[in-house]
């Protein structure tokens, strides 16, 4: 594969498939050193702390996918977007549904690695936080 959008699209079907799965394997492997992922309510985990959550059993995937990706490429390094849908539960609590993802991968020889991932929620999904109310802008009726 010499398209870099192929071979990321590629790597996004395995590590989701990894993530499923509980594959600690591909984890170790495909997860840079200095990973860092941020849970849609602002908490951080290193690369150990992500791996552990499936090591322990507390994180469990029926479904874990990304889909409407938007992929951009800078050399050695992309940027993709993309919608995040998981059934799961971690402690026995449901994971959110659907969050947006944005992820940063990095190629080194010739394979492309998760650095970093960034979960948020959308706004009107089941499970993410009530929007606030908008107040009325000075000279707007209510």
């Amino acid at each position: 594969m010499d398209d870099p959008h192929e071979e990321i699209t590629a790597f996004l079907e395995a590590w989701t498939a990894a993530e499923r799965r509980a594959d600690l394997a591909f984890l170790d492997e495909h997860l840079t050193d200095d990973f860092v992922g941020v849970g849609p309510l602002g908490f951080t985990l290193s690369k150990a702390d992500w791996r552990a959550r499936h090591e322990t059993g507390d994180l469990t995937y029926d479904a874990f996918d990304v889909d409407e990706a938007q992929t951009r490429v800078y050399g050695d390094a992309a940027v993709v977007v993309a919608r995040h849908a998981a059934v799961g539960a971690y402690r026995g609590n449901p994971v959110p549904q659907t969050l947006r993802a944005t992820l940063v991968l990095l190629c080194d020889e010739a394979a492309w690695r998760l650095a970093s991932i960034h979960f948020s929620f959308i706004a009107g999904t089941p499970g993410a936080p009530p929007l606030p109310a908008q107040r009325p802008m000075e000279g707007e009726q209510a």
